[in-house]
């Protein structure tokens, strides 16, 4: 079963949220039957949609259109707050690998565009927010659309057959009243963590993530919620998505 932690600092200076999204990106995967690329930008984009969605109350439902110009097409999801999530990504065949070391390859086959986010509180006035794509990593982009002040990392584990294997990712935000002393001992272990792949084929990745993320510092879990790919789409609905 997927799921979301959510904790704070005992401070309450930080609080982070950690997802395990395995089975979310592997439906996603064997449903729209994407290729290696695509898959990991589809999975990101979903995990994107997660993170923005933990945020909200009520009926308040996330889509995330990452509207690139290169191979991959559009790629859109959608996410609310009872941790369901769809999504669709425009080319499902895109499969390039680095040749040395096998790293699937995703910004250049996003390229340049825009990181879209709807925000929809079920009034009838949806709140649009865009920012450029600064890279096509989609974490990175969604990072630089909460702010720099925020760390997005994300990613997803692909076996010999590119197959998904692990997803998951995280969520750390700076609170009112961090001291710069906390920031920086925050931002420095994030810069020395292992690189989240690594932390998520560990046996507990959830608890890998979290002594990456606090290491010594005491912190409190506020809430363990379920997360579940749920899809009405086709390629009809994404197209009427897109216009």
């Amino acid at each position: 079963m997927d799921k979301i932690i959510k904790t704070i600092s005992e401070n309450g200076a930080f609080r982070a949220y950690v997802l395990d999204s395995t089975e979310t990106v592997r439906t996603a995967q064997e449903k729209h039957h994407t290729q290696a690329s695509s898959t990991v930008a589809l999975g990101r984009t979903l995990i994107a949609s997660q993170i923005l969605a933990a945020n909200e109350k009520g009926d308040t439902k996330i889509t995330v259109k990452v509207l690139g110009t290169s191979s991959l097409g559009a790629i859109i999801t959608v996410a609310d707050t009872k941790g369901t999530v769809k999504g669709y990504v425009q080319n499902s065949g895109v499969d390039i690998k680095k040749t040395a070391t096998g790293e699937v390859l995703v910004g250049p086959f996003v390229g340049n565009g825009e990181f879209l986010v709807i925000t929809d509180y079920g009034t009838g006035n949806p709140y649009h927010s865009m920012t450029p794509l600064v890279s096509g990593e989609i974490g990175e982009d969604l990072a630089f659309y909460l702010t720099e002040s925020q760390q997005t990392p994300s990613a997803i584990g692909l076996d010999e057959e590119d197959k998904v294997k692990v997803a998951g990712g995280f969520l750390l935000q700076v609170l009112p009243g961090a001291k710069e002393e906390e920031i920086a001992r925050f931002e420095k272990r994030i810069q020395e963590m292992p690189a989240i792949s690594t932390l998520l084929e560990s046996e507990n990745h959830i608890e890998a993530l979290l002594s990456a993320i606090y290491g010594n510092e005491p912190y409190k879990r506020l809430s363990e919620e379920e997360l579940r790919f749920q899809c009405d789409c086709s390629k009809d609905r994404f197209l009427n998505a897109l216009s």
